[in-house]
């Protein structure tokens, strides 16, 4: 039987910290959060393995990696009283990570189901709002926002996602997909955002985010 304390404590010292993840709200953030019950019961013994975990036992989505998740949400700076959305929330564990960091969460997921899972896995959790929707879309009926973190890859810019952040807010994704994906942080600053790079990452494409087919001759 696997020790899930035991996996979760060598996730955040050898996986976490050791990529340069200094948060300690963080860092205990994910040493609390069970990440095994966020999976399907079958392949809660990969949970706290260095990939992106299958959400669903088809695969279709995945929990981001624990360093990926855990670089992209320090990136954020999310404060104690910050209204974070989690876009792409899947089965809710990035949003369980955030609540113990934000004053409020909206968790937004497109996959009825998922939404479903997200919403029992969370219950009891305060601050917290699972809503469906699609998720290049945002939701807006909840912001503006002070975070936006966006759980997997964009091909295209996230221009709707963007214009949910409140002055000075944040959204961090993976732009790109494939070993040349770069994690990106946008900032609103009055009526401009800007984007830099942050970090290499590897990530899962999200719905919604996949750049038009071109025409060919």
């Amino acid at each position: 039987m696997t020790d899930f304390a035991a996996a979760r404590r060598m996730m955040v010292d050898g996986q976490v910290r050791t990529a340069d993840v200094t948060d300690l709200r963080l860092l205990a953030a994910m040493q609390d959060t069970p990440r095994e019950r966020f999976l399907p019961a079958s392949l809660a013994a990969v949970a706290y393995l260095d990939f992106d975990a299958p959400a669903s036992e088809s695969g279709s989505r995945r929990l981001l990696k624990p360093m990926v998740l855990a670089k992209l949400i320090q990136a954020a700076e999310i404060g104690k009283a910050d209204r974070v959305l989690d876009v792409g929330c899947a089965t809710g564990y990035s949003t369980a990570v955030l609540s113990e960091l934000a004053g409020e969460v909206f968790a937004l997921e497109e996959d009825s189901s998922l939404a479903r899972r997200a919403m029992e896995a969370l219950r009891g959790l305060r601050h917290v709002t699972v809503v469906t929707g699609e998720l290049s879309a945002g939701w807006p009926e909840g912001g503006p926002y002070d975070a936006v973190v966006v759980n997997g890859a964009v091909e295209v810019a996230p221009r709707e996602l963007c214009k949910q952040l409140k002055d000075g807010g944040r959204l961090v994704c993976v732009s790109g997909t494939g070993p040349a994906g770069k994690a990106l942080l946008y900032r609103r600053s009055g009526g401009e955002v800007a984007s830099r790079s942050i970090f290499d990452a590897s990530a899962p494409l999200l719905p919604g985010f996949a750049k038009a087919p071109a025409f060919a001759f």
